[in-house]
């Protein structure tokens, strides 16, 4: 094999071996809504809640949940900012929701990589290092961002799937995400 085409060879490789790892850009496109828990350790502190997340295109809503269904915090992101209403209606404003939680929740909550993690996706970006697959391809880990993401829980005997719960290790703060339903375009995944 001449170096040319070993270079050509090599090249080919490396490029595959990205596709195996890079999202599809439509992805984010794909309009969610998510039901689940959220438990969250930093600086010696601990929080957990239930979760909605309406996910569409330019617009998320984040509902932080009582056991019986009482707003603790409501997030709205869209193209104007990030706005968090706590009980009270006391508001807090940034230009993105890891800035706004930082600063009103003391913890960062990585909604825009979420978006992708939680259909077991890298996020578009940083490149990902460290990626594990499942015998199915699926991702059970990924290191991207600053961030270590465990997919666990996938559903059984099925092809593809999503995870139903995701472990991010942020070293300051960890965060557990658990699925317990979806409705619209993600229920047919």
């Amino acid at each position: 094999m001449s170096w040319n085409q070993t270079l050509v060879a090599l090249a080919a490789a490396a490029l595959g071996g990205c596709a195996l790892l890079a999202p599809a850009p439509e992805s984010s496109s794909v309009p969610f809504d998510l039901v689940g828990r959220i438990a969250v350790r930093y600086e010696g502190r601990a929080f957990s809640s239930n979760l909605r997340w309406q996910h569409a295109p330019g617009r998320e809503e984040v509902w932080l949940l009582t056991p019986l269904g009482q707003t603790l915090a409501h997030i709205l992101s869209d193209a104007a900012g990030a706005t968090l209403t706590a009980t009270g209606q006391q508001q807090y404003h940034a230009a993105s929701v890891e800035d706004l939680t930082r600063r009103a929740l003391g913890w960062e909550l990585p909604l825009a990589r979420l978006t992708w993690w939680v259909r077991g996706e890298p996020a578009p970006g940083a490149a990902p290092v460290n990626a594990a697959r499942d015998g199915q391809s699926r991702l059970t880990a990924l290191d991207q961002d600053g961030w270590r993401i465990a997919f666990e829980n996938y559903p059984a005997g099925e092809q593809g799937g999503l995870p139903r719960r995701l472990d991010l290790d942020g070293g300051a703060q960890q965060i557990r995400l658990v699925i317990d339903g979806w409705g619209d375009a993600a229920a047919d995944r």
